[in-house]
């Protein structure tokens, strides 16, 4: 129980500091950790990304920049996928699924690497906001352009455990003129609902996750989220970000070398 407490202060911290994406690191850290395979860390982690997701969605509810109706709809649309990207994840095999999961962290790492410059990049609008009434102006295209986005969020929260906020922050960001700090918020509260939503997907399914271990994970990982929320306004967001990516980078391409190994060798192994 040291080792899952220790493990969510230091994730908690991260999230803290960077924001959702940090929660990318509760798998492989649960992984290293516990020695679980990534179909049982993937839940757990989920639950502790869902829980700081929720509490960062409500500062931004409170201050007026969560397009709440935009959030539904991506959830709405994420959580069925949530459940196929679980089912896939547990017909997978583990190496496959490693590989996935390290792909999707070199994603992130370059996000999280550009994300300083995106704050000054204006969007074309593709769905726009509507300056009167400061809401989307709904019509097909809108709604198909969220649903699009909260399917693919969901599809990789049920797959990798993520919450998603690297694929909705660019596409929103991309696709949209909503504000940065609008599309965070946003983002928030879409991976808190499809977070949320996979979760109870997996315990529907029969997944277990220990209710000792998963609830110390959370509450450990809320802790250390307040430390580093204290820390990241006393260090530079930017230096935050990129330090972030290149720690994503590394372990991501640990995972890369792991699978390759395991390929190389087991069918040698097999062999003799």
């Amino acid at each position: 129980m040291l080792m899952v407490l220790l493990l969510g202060v230091l994730i908690g911290v991260v999230l803290g500091l960077t924001g959702a994406g940090g929660g990318i690191l509760g798998v492989p850290a649960l992984v290293a950790g516990l020695g679980w395979s990534m179909q049982q860390a993937a839940p757990v982690a989920l639950v502790a990304v869902a829980c700081s997701s929720a509490v960062g969605a409500f500062e931004g509810w409170r201050r007026g920049l969560v397009r709440y109706r935009a959030s539904l709809l991506m959830a709405l649309a994420g959580v069925p996928f949530s459940s196929l990207g679980l089912w896939i994840a547990h017909q997978a095999s583990q190496v496959w699924l490693t590989g996935l999961f390290a792909v999707a962290m070199l994603l992130a790492a370059g996000r999280m690497w550009r994300r300083h410059d995106e704050l000054e990049r204006p969007s074309p609008g593709w769905a726009r906001i509507n300056p009167e009434t400061g809401r989307f102006d709904w019509n097909l295209a809108t709604a198909g352009l969220l649903g699009s986005i909260g399917a693919l969020t969901g599809l990789l929260t049920g797959l990798l455990g993520v919450g998603g906020g690297f694929v909705i922050v660019p596409a929103l960001r991309r696709f949209t003129n909503l504000s940065m700090h609008g599309v965070v918020a946003t983002s928030l509260l879409t991976i808190a609902l499809v977070g949320s939503g996979s979760v109870l997907s997996a315990l529907a399914h029969g997944i277990s996750m220990p209710a000792g271990i998963t609830l110390g994970f959370a509450a450990a990982t809320a802790l250390g989220a307040l430390g580093g929320r204290w820390l990241s306004r006393r260090w530079s967001q930017a230096q935050v970000q990129r330090g972030f990516a290149l720690v994503l980078m590394a372990v991501a391409l640990g995972m890369l070398a792991t699978v390759s190994y395991t390929h190389l060798t087991l069918p040698t192994i097999c062999s003799v």
